[in-house]
């Protein structure tokens, strides 16, 4: 399968060009973007460029708002509400970055909760973002159903990032990002795009049996990271994200993956944490304990291979396929 390498402004373009095609503000396009292009440098591909095409065709459908608004409210000192209008998730995401800030620092712990929501791609990139400013961050997201109770092939649970970012004094920051499906739904999507079997035990077909075919395992649910214990926190997320903030539970939520239906819905949540609020020195704790993980015979301190990989990506470019740069370009036209 032929590729060629791109550089991360040649991608950036790409993509807003497509989705502008498609019923998308430029600002819209741009933040949309901005995190795609971050899902490629993260080396998390399911969340980037194979996105477009179901990007593009729901603005186009309306069933994502490409000129949606995003409103930020302040119901209480330390809450944000944030309306992302049906619009794609990026643009309320970026909105939030600094009043979410801004209110961590001045009441030690602040929260943001998104209604109305989209996609919001690779959780790690957002919680980073708020890590890189010097503040910790927690991120709680769901996602249309996909993943049943346990026992079940009910999907009432969608595969639900949990992410957390934390500065450490000295380095890049620590970063946890994990579905807690097995496999990211992306990836199930992407090798329907490519006609490849999945691995045993990613997923179950519509009657709850064992499948590698991707196709069926779309149309069926997904297998919990330990089992049981994954639905319980998928059910944690899902009562976060999506009960606390007011926004659509995975069973309600039309599919991130097609046109058709109403808008998603689906809601985040962000809690944001000044490291300083119980006193100095937080930050060179972090990264003693960062260090003793590194210094582990055998392990690898969280984030550390994709920042590695994120900066060997913006020096070599970006590895994509030319039948799918041809897919793109052809959006809209």
């Amino acid at each position: 399968m032929s590729s060629v390498t791109l550089d991360v402004r040649e991608v950036h373009t790409l993509i807003v060009g497509a989705l502008v095609r498609s019923r998308t503000s430029e600002k819209s396009a741009a933040s949309v973007a901005d995190a795609l292009v971050e899902a490629e440098l993260a080396g998390q591909g399911g969340h980037g460029l194979r996105r477009v095409a179901a990007y593009a065709a729901q603005a186009k459908a309306g069933k994502v708002d490409g000129f949606a608004t995003p409103v930020v409210e302040k119901p209480r000192p330390a809450l944000l509400a944030v309306d992302a209008a049906n619009g794609f998730a990026f643009p309320a995401l970026d909105l939030a970055v600094e009043p979410l800030s801004e209110c961590a620092r001045s009441q030690g712990v602040a929260l943001a909760g998104f209604r109305r929501s989209h996609h919001c791609g690779v959780a790690g990139v957002v919680v980073e973002r708020y890590a890189r400013n010097g503040l910790v961050a927690l991120m709680f997201a769901n996602a249309p159903g996909a993943m049943a109770p346990w026992g079940s092939n009910r999907p009432l649970f969608g595969t639900n990032p949990v992410a957390f970012a934390a500065p450490i004094a000295g380095a890049d920051p620590l970063v946890v990002d994990i579905s807690l499906s097995k496999v990211a739904r992306g990836k199930i999507m992407a090798a329907n795009q490519k006609d490849e079997a999945i691995p045993p035990g990613w997923a179950f077909d519509a009657d709850g049996r064992p499948t590698t075919d991707p196709k069926a395992a779309l149309a069926g649910t997904m297998a919990p990271v330990g089992d049981a214990k994954g639905t319980a926190l998928a059910l944690m997320v899902e009562l976060l994200a999506a009960g606390l903030t007011g926004a659509n539970y995975a069973y309600e939520a039309t599919s991130f993956f097609d046109d058709k239906g109403a808008p998603p819905g689906v809601g985040q949540l962000i809690v944001c944490i000044d490291p300083t609020a119980f006193g100095s020195g937080t930050l060179e704790r972090f990264a003693a304990m960062a260090d003793m993980v590194s210094d582990a015979p055998g392990a690898r301190l969280p984030g550390r291979r994709r920042q590695a990989l994120r900066q060997s990506l913006l020096k070599e470019g970006i590895p994509v396929e030319q039948s799918l740069i041809v897919e793109i370009e052809a959006i809209g036209r």
